[in-house]
């Protein structure tokens, strides 16, 4: 077997380059599909000298080896959800981010190979062999935390990722018709429109930020069963995810990865903001807590002034 694979994630800088502003949440379709835009425009073309890994468990594959980028060229950078798939003849660098991963792009990097360090964030680096330039450039592949996710793969086909090979339909694909989206919806029953959206294997790319944008901008409750909608409630809430993404993705073209996560914020309707008012209505944007994560809405624009239930919160006040 080869190329096998257990994991996710990853972010930012090492101790000489502080971090970006922290977002607050897992960079989703919009970022990762810009930071291919950013990589592809710097990467195509260059060789790539070495890979340092510093973070070992972050390396999820054994064969082909990590060597095998060595002396590669790159041909292309895309995305598969939230994947980055650096292809480097024929030899792909497969890169999930996930809540504390970042890239940073670096115009000179140390001649000596990064070492393990447990209080550097740095988990691989990336050298790019360019005979043009005095100094090397490279990209940085960095995880902040204690909670350990990045996730690393080289394989020979991308499909060999399992969590790649599981993903559903990318939204912003032209086979993502509204017909598919009624199809989803109503095969997942009496389950929450929200926790359906967030599902990698049933719409690829959209997390818990863009879920709550995408439901505001389509006034729907997030605990709306998935099989309920209406004709006008599905069309309402396909274009909703179309434009909310396809706007995000707008926005985020031709920016430097640096510059990602401080657009995203910016422009977030309600994820992220409880108790700011609410752009649309100027209503107080609440939220319903989780176990290990939460959601926001508005409730004037969403549920008809109705306070969702916290189920945390309630059993707290028991």
């Amino acid at each position: 077997m080869r190329g096998r694979v257990r994991g996710w994630a990853m972010r930012h800088c090492d101790a000489q380059h502080p971090p970006l502003p922290r977002l607050g949440s897992v960079p989703e379709l919009p970022e990762v599909e810009a930071l291919a835009q950013d990589l592809r425009r710097r990467l195509v073309g260059r060789a790539i000298s070495r890979v340092d890994l510093t973070a070992f468990s972050a390396l999820k594959t054994f064969d082909p080896p990590l060597q095998a980028l060595h002396g590669t060229l790159v041909d292309d950078v895309t995305r598969h959800g939230k994947f980055l798939d650096i292809d480097a003849s024929g030899v792909h660098l497969v890169i999930h981010l996930a809540r504390a991963g970042w890239i940073r792009w670096r115009d000179e990097v140390p001649d000596l190979p990064a070492r393990p360090n447990p209080k550097n964030p740095l988990a691989a680096r990336v050298v790019i062999d360019d005979p043009d330039l005095e100094a090397q450039p490279g990209l940085d592949i960095t995880e902040a935390g204690t909670k350990k996710g990045l996730a690393i793969y080289v394989v020979r086909d991308p499909q060999e990722v399992e969590g790649i090979a599981r993903l559903g339909p990318d939204p912003l694909s032209d086979d993502f018709t509204i017909d598919v989206l009624r199809q989803i919806l109503e095969a997942e029953g009496r389950k929450q429109v929200k926790g359906v959206m967030r599902m990698q294997s049933i719409i690829a790319g959209i997390g818990n930020a863009y879920s709550d944008e995408i439901l505001h901008a389509a006034r729907m409750s997030p605990f709306k069963p998935a099989n309920s909608l209406d004709a006008t409630e599905l069309q309402t809430l396909y274009d909703a995810v179309r434009r909310t993404l396809g706007d995000a993705v707008q926005r985020s073209a031709g920016l430097a990865a640096s510059e990602l996560k401080g657009e995203k914020k910016s422009n977030l309707a309600v994820h992220g903001r409880t108790g700011q008012a609410c752009p649309v209505c100027g209503d107080i944007v609440r939220e319903v807590s989780f176990a290990d994560s939460s959601l926001q809405y508005c409730a004037t624009c969403q549920t008809g002034g109705k306070p969702l239930a916290d189920r945390r919160m309630s059993r707290l006040l028991k």
